[in-house]
């Protein structure tokens, strides 16, 4: 932890500002949840049936992701029969990345059950780099996907095992933003062979500027809490933007019309107890109204990212339940699509 500056802002436990413009993103919350902050190094063995590398995807900027692949035996996996996730970290666009144990501890789980590659992406984080600069990371990594479809690059586990057809966009929290900027961007563009089968956001980061009833009256969460969101966005959003902004708001009136873009199918899930809930069903309401496809999954009784807390699905069997839920459904739903 840097210490010796002075603090000029800070999001208790996860994040400090110094007047200098340096950023200390050192857990100095509970200790017992510091695990899952720390990160897991990349092995190319299979450990539990998944092998993990980090790539760098554009050299000039640093780009960077993390490749998840399944199988202890490549000679099980035909040439190009695996679906990709495309996967998109939460954190408010302020912290967290791929190799975080709480990711990686998840997104092995689901790399396994799915028989699924997973591309996670090294997001660039605010304060340091405001909206809209994940967004532009995430869809750089969807082009280097539609490079490697093309031939114009090559990745030695992408290009021989990747179903390029059967494409999935995944992302946690303020990643499922991302989803649907992807997914819109895409729409838009030439992604041949590329086919993106679906898009799931899970508990996305929708927000309004004036704050919906689950906002204003449900109880902070351990994973969210309002001074969370409040600060991440004032980190995250360009000078001058309110919640209103189309990436945290592309249900709103700055926002391109949801029904002037072309859209993959979409599953949503939001968590009962999660303080964007309302913002989030009314983005599935907004969805349904313009013919969009989109699937909607209640995660009852659970609050905000309740799944990356490894703690809670070991010690609590209903939480445990709902956690394997999700990734039921993502399988179901990628099957589907």
């Amino acid at each position: 932890m840097v210490t010796g500056k002075k603090i000029v802002d800070e999001v208790s436990g996860y994040l400090r500002v110094f007047e200098d413009g340096t950023v200390d993103r050192t857990w100095t919350g509970p200790p017992e949840f510091g695990f899952l902050m720390e990160p897991v190094s990349p092995h190319e063995e299979f450990i539990d049936g998944v092998a993990v590398r980090d790539q760098t995807i554009e050299p000039k900027s640093g780009l960077a992701v993390r490749i998840y692949i399944p199988g202890n035996d490549h000679d099980v996996h035909s040439t190009g029969q695996l679906p990709v996730i495309l996967h998109f970290h939460g954190g408010g666009y302020c912290i967290s990345q791929p190799d975080m144990y709480m990711y990686y501890h998840y997104y092995t789980r689901l790399v396994r059950s799915a028989q699924a590659i997973c591309v996670s992406v090294y997001l660039r984080r605010a304060p340091e780099h405001k909206l809209p600069a994940p967004s532009e990371d995430a869809y750089a990594a969807f082009l280097w996907l539609r490079a490697i479809a093309r031939g114009d690059l090559s990745d030695q586990w992408i290009t021989s095992y990747a179903d390029f057809r059967r494409i999935y966009l995944v992302g946690d929290s303020t990643g499922g933003n991302l989803v649907h900027q992807v997914a819109a961007r895409a729409g838009a563009d030439d992604i041949e062979p590329l086919r993106i089968g679906g898009g799931v956001a899970i508990h996305p980061g929708f927000l309004r500027a004036e704050p919906s009833k689950s906002f204003l009256e449900l109880p902070d969460n351990p994973l969210l809490t309002r001074e969370m969101v409040n600060k991440f966005m004032s980190f995250a959003l360009p000078v001058g933007s309110t919640k209103d902004h189309p990436i945290t708001c592309p249900m709103g009136p700055q926002a391109p019309p949801l029904a002037a873009l072309k859209l993959c199918p979409m599953l949503v899930m939001v968590a009962e107890l999660d303080l964007l809930r309302d913002s989030e069903l009314e983005y599935c309401e907004e969805m349904k109204k313009a013919g969009k496809e989109v699937e909607v999954l209640m995660n009852h009784g659970m609050g905000h990212s309740f799944y990356f807390n490894k703690i809670a699905i070991d010690m609590d069997p209903e939480t445990a339940t709902h956690a394997q839920k999700i990734i039921d459904e993502i399988i179901s739903f990628m099957k589907r699509n």
